[in-house]
């Protein structure tokens, strides 16, 4: 019977969890630029800045971040072009571009 050399997987293994480590550093990442948004935001209502903050806590950034948008938007809270555009920045980023649409309508000089 002939042997069969051993494939070694370690490449494999560790390629998993440099992947794993990636992924959390961009969760870890977003989690603080949505943490600093929400703390930015013309958002009051304590109910709401809670929400966002326990799906942070629960690692559901962008969750977080489409909650804390809507809520802008329902409540029509005025907002900067600045703070627009950093919220259009994170959107981008994210891979959420529906989570700023018609934000712009709330814009204000």
């Amino acid at each position: 019977m002939s042997r069969q050399p051993s494939v070694r997987r370690q490449g494999c293994g560790s390629s998993i969890r440099t992947g794993l480590v990636w992924g959390l550093l961009v969760s870890l990442r977003y989690r603080a630029r949505v943490t600093a948004l929400l703390e930015d935001s013309p958002l009051t209502s304590e109910a709401v800045i809670t929400d966002v903050r326990h799906l942070l806590s629960q690692g559901e950034e962008e969750l977080a971040f489409d909650t804390m948008c809507s809520w802008i938007y329902e409540d029509a809270l005025p907002i900067t072009r600045q703070y627009h555009d950093q919220l259009v920045a994170m959107a981008d980023e994210m891979g959420t571009p529906t989570s700023v649409r018609r934000l712009d309508e709330l814009l204000v000089d």
